[in-house]
């Protein structure tokens, strides 16, 4: 089985073809699955569903047994796809504490740092989108059957 990344595959329905993507897609690629959703207020806010984690956010932990608990980003873990976070922690057999990773699936983002120029952009691109699409008004048939017919009666064919 190759083991290089393939930019052209589009889907499967097959797990294990999907678990290879996942694991053999480059960082820029792996990036945009560390997403978690949004608060119901940031929803509102920003007009998306989820966005990608970084450090310093603040979540709230959705599934597992630190479920219900708000704690900072504290390291992210990119090529992994795990993210820790502040003062959750597991105990070893010998007392030492370590950190439990969480999948961002698992997590919900109550509060975004917005220091990065380029994340605030990347919030604000989504706006403009639907921007420009509710001012694009939209044409009746009628018009365009009219510039259809006007356009196909000016041209002229050459057969030679």
């Amino acid at each position: 089985m190759k083991k290089k990344f393939n930019t052209l595959w589009k889907a499967s329905k097959q797990p294990r073809k999907q678990r290879k993507y996942k694991a053999n897609a480059p960082l820029h690629i792996k990036r945009k699955f560390l997403a978690a959703n949004l608060s119901k207020e940031l929803r509102k806010k920003y007009e998306r569903r989820s966005f990608i984690v970084r450090k310093g956010d603040l979540v709230k932990i959705m599934r597992g047994k630190f479920k219900g608990k708000k704690g900072k980003i504290n390291q992210v873990f990119t090529k992994k796809g795990v993210v820790a976070i502040e003062k959750i922690q597991r105990q070893k057999k010998d007392g030492t504490k370590i950190n439990v990773f969480f999948n961002p699936s698992n997590l919900q983002i109550q509060e975004l740092i917005l220091e990065d120029k380029k994340r605030t952009a990347a919030l604000k691109k989504e706006r403009r989108k639907k921007e420009k699409k509710e001012t694009k008004e939209p044409k009746s048939k009628q018009e365009n059957k009219l510039k259809e017919k006007t356009n196909g009666t000016h041209k002229k064919t050459d057969n030679n």
